[in-house]
């Protein structure tokens, strides 16, 4: 079987799951490390041609991850399309399943994926928080955007005990006014280091007195190996900010 994955987080998915499949994936597909596949561009902006090139039996691709007219353009070439839709946790499992049944593993072949088990144990077994905190969390600046309704990334947060002010906006990533973001009366900022990649000299600065929390985009908005230890890792950064530890690395815990 071949297999084009334009998300990042499936490719990981699909690459340690059920491996030699992948032919083609997009130039932000960074795991695991040394994957040696064809690069086809990125996720807003493949080469369609290059993928057909490639002949894959599927493309694997996410609605929010990539653009319609691509995707049209891949369909209306002929290629077999797997479209996932991730809102939230167990809607990322689901979609996981889907995906890696889709592209060979299940049965007679890999069967089901230890990390995926683990994943799914760890995020079973969340104690209820403890005390709930309110959060602006942008994703990207120039102009500033944040979460809103609906998205995967408020899910993982909310399961955290981390509510985002922004979650019931008509829009899913809405532009608000820095100065709208600081007088919002959040208790921390949660700055990821992707899309946009804040870092400790680049976010904080436009959010004076307040906690800010720089966690790992991919532990925040990944759904792949990544949600295993998203609770401890994302987990143990929110709480770090939030009792005033200032530039802990987004990877530690």
């Amino acid at each position: 079987m071949r297999v084009v994955s334009l998300v990042p987080s499936l490719t990981e998915a699909v690459a340690l799951t059920v491996p030699g499949v992948l032919v083609g994936a997009t130039d932000w597909c960074e795991r695991p490390a040394g994957l040696d596949v064809t690069r086809v561009g990125g996720t807003k902006n493949p080469d369609v041609g290059r993928v057909l090139r490639l002949s894959p039996d599927l493309v694997i691709a996410n609605e929010e991850e990539n653009r319609a007219p691509d995707l049209t353009a891949l369909r209306e070439a002929g290629t077999e399309l797997l479209v996932t839709e991730v809102r939230d946790v167990p809607q990322a499992f689901a979609e996981l399943e889907r995906v890696l049944r889709a592209c060979g593993a299940g049965a007679g072949r890999t069967g089901r994926p230890r990390w995926l088990d683990e994943a799914e144990e760890a995020w079973s077994r969340l104690p209820v928080p403890e005390r709930r905190t309110t959060a602006v969390v942008p994703v990207w600046r120039r102009p500033w955007m944040v979460l809103g309704r609906d998205t995967f990334a408020g899910d993982v947060l909310a399961r955290l005990g981390v509510d985002h002010l922004y979650a019931g906006h008509p829009e899913r990533y809405p532009r608000v006014p820095a100065d709208e973001l600081r007088a919002a009366d959040a208790d921390l900022v949660v700055l990821p280091d992707e899309p946009y990649r804040f870092t400790a000299e680049d976010g904080p600065e436009a959010f004076p007195g307040l906690p800010c929390a720089l966690v790992s985009g991919r532990h925040l908005t990944w759904y792949g190996p990544s949600l295993a230890e998203t609770p401890r890792v994302l987990g143990a950064a929110l709480r770090a900010a939030h009792h005033g530890i200032q530039g802990i690395p987004p990877h530690s815990a």
